[in-house]
This record gives structure tokens, sequence and C-alpha cells, in this order.
């Protein structure tokens, strides 16, 4: 049985690991693969804004070192305000037949089933949990931190220090762009942890780094750093669909990648020139084949969107990572041609679980979509370079 210590409004875990608000998935899953010998069975629903423990029987909490629920101490009412306090007196939800009782950062919910009527709250009376009419020894069913003092308001919080791990992720990115297509990124990125001593690591550092088509492996290097991985591609499975395919000689050398996962970003590069032909922007949605590789990408996509008549002016529109297909297809468009169905497995004689993905290409661009609607990746194709682009710029706060 896990034994865990509850931490309000961060945290639930033990001295080996711990699950945190605001922690990537990827990182909460790798726990749970680590740890496969004590975690057994394992069932994903995932919650970006809460922790929730709904089984209290098959765990041991406490708090501040000090057990609230083991097979010895049952959450009773009472043990839970003799852990940790007087509160504000709770509430009850009729429709769930559950008393809520909330203290910042943590909520517990106390089951009625058995009850022979439902507490009666009494403004009148601000005496803590005495003055509740809620028979001794009710026990506690399900149990969430969250941050914040209202679980129905709380918000997902940023994501903590203790989650950098020495690598850098991206808090937005935007595509620059003119009236032809894409021209490259705008990354905001955070780091922490990058400082000498423990002061200096103890804040988010926020940097943004611009590159465009055409920069070289020293310039994205400059910029972004070293990448996660180098990925050679060894063949080029799309040229079927280029104008000439039996046209192209076979290349002496591979194009390249640079796979920044916490980015959630691929850059290709050309094997000859060595400068920045495509970007590959992931969305990480569930139901993906390449889902919890990558970090999910939050990007920005810009549009002017023509309107008829002669003197109609253009509308901005930005299509986001949460943007669906149809409403893609709304603003620029449907595609001329038929999509190209992308099949991934991991060998000739395995099948993909989730199914195949539809490729659509529009203004530059290539998006991925899923059977579900979503947009699994977008593939940003090069044009001519415009002169007089800035270099890459950074700025700390």
């Amino acid at each position: 049985m896990l034994d865990l210590e509850v931490v309000p409004e961060r945290s639930l875990g033990n001295e080996q690991w711990e699950f945190a608000l605001g922690m990537p998935l990827a990182q909460a899953i790798s726990i749970l693969q680590k740890h496969c010998r004590i975690i057994k069975n394992v069932q994903v629903l995932y919650s970006e804004q809460v922790i929730e423990v709904y089984d209290l029987s098959k765990v041991k909490l406490k708090y501040c070192g000090v057990h609230f629920n083991s097979q010895a101490i049952a959450p009773t009412i009472e043990q839970i305000d003799q852990s940790f306090g007087a509160t504000h007196p709770g509430v009850y939800n009729a429709a769930e037949q559950l008393f809520h009782l909330n203290f910042r950062g943590l909520s517990f919910s106390f089951q009625l089933d058995s009850w022979n009527e439902a507490p009666k709250y009494e403004p009148n009376f601000a005496h803590g949990l005495a003055s509740l009419q809620i028979p001794h020894g009710a026990t506690v069913k399900r149990m969430y931190i969250y941050t914040g003092n209202n679980l129905q308001e709380t918000k997902a919080p940023v994501m903590p220090l203790a989650c950098f791990l020495g690598n850098v992720y991206a808090e937005c990115v935007d595509v620059l762009r003119d009236g032809t297509g894409p021209l490259g990124l705008r990354l905001r990125l955070l780091t922490a942890g990058c400082g000498p001593g423990v002061l200096a690591d103890a804040k988010v550092r926020a940097l943004e780094r611009n590159i465009y088509f055409g920069d070289s492996c020293q310039d994205v290097l400059s910029a972004l750093g070293s990448p996660h991985k180098v990925f050679y591609k060894s063949e080029d499975k799309m040229k079927i669909h280029s104008p000439s395919p039996h046209k192209q000689v076979p290349s002496k050398c591979n194009d390249y990648f640079f796979n920044y996962f916490t980015l959630g970003v691929d850059i290709l590069f050309d094997s000859t020139t060595h400068l920045v032909k495509k970007f590959v922007l992931h969305t990480n949605y569930p139901g993906h084949y390449n889902f919890n590789i990558y970090h999910r990408c939050d990007f920005k996509i810009p549009l002017v969107i023509k309107k008829d008549g002669a003197d109609a002016q253009g509308e901005d529109c930005i299509l986001t990572t949460y943007s669906k297909w149809d409403q893609i297809q709304e603003l620029l468009g449907h595609p001329m041609e038929k999509p190209v169905v992308l099949h991934r497995s991991s060998s000739a004689n395995n099948t993909n679980p989730f199914g195949s993905t539809f490729c659509f290409g529009l203004q530059r661009m290539i998006f991925e979509v899923m059977q579900n609607n979503h947009i699994a990746s977008v593939t940003l194709y090069s044009g001519p370079r415009p002169s007089n682009l800035p270099r890459a710029e950074s700025s700390v706060h």
C-alpha cells in the first residue's frame, strides 16, 4: 500500500517521487513506469487542475508527517478536524449527496448515502465543525488537492521549479509570416536552475528567440541549445506526392531533424546546405501515435482572411493548438486535393491502435488531422527568404 504525503496546493507523493500540480504529463507517466513493481495497475484519467484521491482505502495518507488515513486510522470527520484544524463551514451538494469540507488547496468530500437526513447548514453558528450537524464517524469519500481557496474556481498552475529538471520549455510559439506564408518561429522560452548558487536557481527565467527558414545549424544551436535528439531521415516517404518524383536523384546524404521534445518542435535541415527547410509543431493530443513523446507546443498562427468584395478589408484570425480542422477549413477554405493518409507503426507487421491520420496542405502548411477532428501536428514549409530579417533575439525577465 502506498504511503503518501499530502501537501495542499502542491503535491501528493513520498521521498522517492511526487505528483505535483502543474507537472507535465510525461513526467507523471515516467514515475508510473519507473515504479511499475509497486504501482502495478494504472488507469489514466487526466486533469490539469486537481489531484484527486477517489479511493482512500487503497493508500495511506499523512499530513506534516502524521497519518490521517491508514489501515489503523479511519479518515473520519473528527480525524480530519484533529489533523488539519478548524476551517470554514462545509457545503452540502444535494445532487451529489456529498458534503464538501474545504481548506486552502485541499478539499474533502463525505458520503451521505447512509445518513438519515442531510446535514443542515446553520449560518448563525460559527464554532467550526462542531456547529454542523455531522454524525460522528462520517468518513472521507474523496480528497482533492488544488491551487487557491475554491475547488470550483481553481485553475491549472504554472509548472513548478522542481519539474524543469534542467530542461527548457516553450511557454508559447508564434509563427512569423508574411502575405505568402510562414517565415519562421518566435519562441518564448522558460528555464530554471541556470544560475550559480541556490538563490539564483529559485526563479524562472523567460527568454525570447527567433528562428527562420534558411537559418544554419549553428544559428539554431545558438538560439535554442542542443536538441534532445538528432534524427536522420532514411528515406522520404512523401516524395511520391511531388510533381516529378521519377526525376529526383537519390541523395547521398540524408536530411536530418533536430528534435526538441520539451518545446514540442522538430526542425528539419537540408543535408547539403545544413539550413532550416521545415518546422513541425506537435500538439500532443491523446489518441495520437506520438502521444507523450513531445510536450505540447502552444502555437499561434496568424492568418489574414480576405473577404468578398473589392473594398472589403482583411480579417485577422489566429489558429491555435486547440483549433479543430473544421474551424480551420472555414477560415482557409477546403483543400483542392484529397488528403494524404498517414499510417504509423513501429514495424511493418504492427498496427497502429489509434488508426490513421490525414494530411492536408494549405498555404505552405501541412495539417495532420486526427479522426476526432483535432490537429496532431502542423508542418511549415519554407519559401523564398526575404532579406534583412532580424537575427535571434533574447530578453531576460
